[in-house]
């Protein structure tokens, strides 16, 4: 993520995609913690990419918060693939790990103030972010609009839920069907994944099918808590998460 004003640009963090599977539709889960970040963002490789990030938004005259996605091959090359000229999706796990508040940030830039982040700061536990959407997982993810007759957020410490909806709020067919986002964060990386399971426990929501009872399949699979995942990673799972609770 990169955010700037003029001259001035601060490189928040690198977002490691954990499981990025798209069977017809996309499920994202999005996972940062101290130690791999700092491995990846201070390496030699991701000082050569976070220079070329910076080089192509500062070549735009770019003002604001963005993202600028790259591909690296087995080489070690890397190539530019997009920037999204936007506030990221998964901004919240940027924001947990940082303690910086992008939305502000980007609200006084373009207010025509500076950013008040001025340097790299620390980095805070590890944070894993779920997006729920009202779609059912057994029907290839199709969407599954609908009024929603009970809707109950979990809470606690190290939770947090960004979402528009509520009970008796009518999900419609026409657009994005995300309709929250839960993200975690805990000391470390188990105690990460146990406050997401406990959290996807407690999130209910009655009236529409969600991606919550597959959610927490996959923060149990094995091969997820090992971080041994990929972009097959439903394909070869999927017998296991995609199976109806007992």
């Amino acid at each position: 993520n990169v955010t700037l004003r003029a001259s001035a640009m601060v490189r928040l963090s690198i977002e490691r995609s954990t499981v990025e599977v798209k069977p017809t539709r996309a499920l994202k889960i999005k996972s940062a913690d101290p130690a791999s970040m700092s491995r990846l963002l201070f390496s030699p490789l991701s000082l050569l990419m976070g220079d070329a990030a910076v080089k192509g938004a500062k070549a735009i005259n770019y003002v604001g918060a963005g993202t600028i996605e790259m591909l690296l091959d087995e080489s070690g090359k890397f190539y530019f693939m997009e920037m999204n000229t936007r506030i990221q999706v998964e901004h919240p796990v940027t924001e947990m790990i940082t303690g910086v508040d992008l939305v502000k940030e980007q609200i006084r830039v373009a207010a025509g103030h500076e950013l008040s982040v001025k340097e790299l700061p620390p980095f805070r536990g590890h944070v894993i972010e779920c997006r729920v959407n009202a779609e059912d997982p057994a029907r290839n993810f199709q969407p599954s609009p609908g009024k929603i007759e009970v809707f109950h957020q979990p809470g606690g410490p190290g939770v947090r839920v960004d979402t528009h909806v509520y009970t008796g709020y009518t999900v419609p067919p026409y657009y994005d069907s995300m309709i929250a986002k839960l993200i975690v964060q805990g000391r470390d990386r188990p105690e990460a994944l146990k406050r997401m399971q406990i959290a996807l426990e407690s999130f209910v929501i009655e009236g529409v099918t969600t991606t919550i009872p597959f959610l927490a399949r996959v923060m149990q699979d094995d091969h997820f808590q090992r971080g041994d995942v990929h972009t097959k990673f439903l394909e070869a799972e999927g017998a296991y998460l995609l199976k109806e609770p007992v």
